[in-house]
């Protein structure tokens, strides 16, 4: 899949880690970007979080689990999405 082969290297390479990292791309912003349906951009997302390189937050987007981090979570990171009233 060329958008998750293309994340997994920027995310290798420090695109979006550190001071002057970028955000982590929303998956609004990867359907955009790579020019692919939004399940294969949420598709790429979900294999990201279950490898464990990234963790999404209801309302609050995804960001990268730095390495060190990484080697202390499960693989599973997702916060569940708040029940709606």
């Amino acid at each position: 899949m060329r958008v998750l082969d293309t994340l997994v290297a920027e995310i290798e390479a420090g695109r979006y880690s550190g001071e002057e990292a970028e955000p982590f791309p929303s998956e609004p912003e990867l359907v955009r970007r790579f020019d692919v349906a939004r399940g294969t951009a949420r598709r790429a997302l979900e294999i990201l979080r279950e490898q464990g390189l990234i963790e999404t937050r209801w309302g609050k987007g995804s960001r990268v689990i730095p390495p060190e981090e990484r080697e202390h979570q499960g693989a599973e990171t997702t916060e569940p999405r708040p029940a709606s009233e």
